[in-house]
């Protein structure tokens, strides 16, 4: 059991236990309240030009799946960091995701996405995206919204190699293509998952809201 505990701080301190949960809860929430609601709400479609003109590339489906790889070592490694920046870095987040779901809440998007007939292994994949994930809760893109937070968290990092940073920005790009490439999202989600990213950052910053972890320390 000591080796087990000892362990588990070495993977996430206790410091960081708080504002992981904390995300993890409010993303639940973020994601699942606005679906349970959209039946009765009128969905908007934000799809332009743009992206009928688009096509979709099946083999992007495994950059689109492979974020969620990128959001576990994202978040981990800041959090490991040091507590002052895992403080800043969640709170952020956390105002970012609460923004994002007034979005998702007060206008409802969606869009129509094509027929996906099976023959191969993107394909499957596609298809499986397509079933657990309704085309609603578009705009802003909570997918395009953790991936920028892992760039943004990444820089300047103490633990880690400056080539980390750019890793994280140039997957962060091709997770932004993946969305509208396997027809997931349309444009304007990516810019609205990144402008409630940084609107969290920066209420974060002014408002001091890493204080809230820092209480329950």
């Amino acid at each position: 059991m000591k080796r087990f505990r000892i362990w588990l701080e070495r993977l996430l301190p206790s410091y960081a236990w708080p504002p992981v949960l904390a995300v993890l809860l409010m993303n639940f929430v973020a994601y699942y309240l606005p679906k349970a609601l959209e039946r009765s709400r009128e969905l908007h479609v934000l799809s332009t030009a743009l992206d009928d003109a688009l096509p979709r590339i099946p083999a992007f489906i495994f950059i689109y799946v492979l974020a969620y790889v990128q959001w576990v070592v994202g978040y981990l490694i800041i959090a490991r960091d040091s507590r002052e920046r895992c403080f800043r870095v969640f709170s952020g987040d956390l105002l970012a995701r609460l923004l994002a779901m007034t979005v998702l809440l007060v206008y409802p998007t969606t869009f129509a996405r094509p027929e996906i007939r099976v023959t191969d292994l993107t394909t499957w994949l596609t298809a499986f995206i397509y079933r657990c994930d309704t085309p609603t809760n578009l705009f802003p893109s909570m997918h395009c919204l953790a991936s920028w937070i892992c760039f943004r968290g990444s820089l300047g990092l103490r633990r880690m190699p400056r080539w980390y940073g750019w890793v994280q920005g140039v997957f962060t790009l091709l997770v932004f293509a993946s969305v509208v490439l396997v027809k997931q999202h349309v444009w304007p989600d990516i810019l609205g998952g990144v402008a409630a990213a940084e609107l969290g950052l920066l209420l974060g910053r002014l408002l001091h809201a890493e204080r809230i972890f820092e209480r329950r320390r």
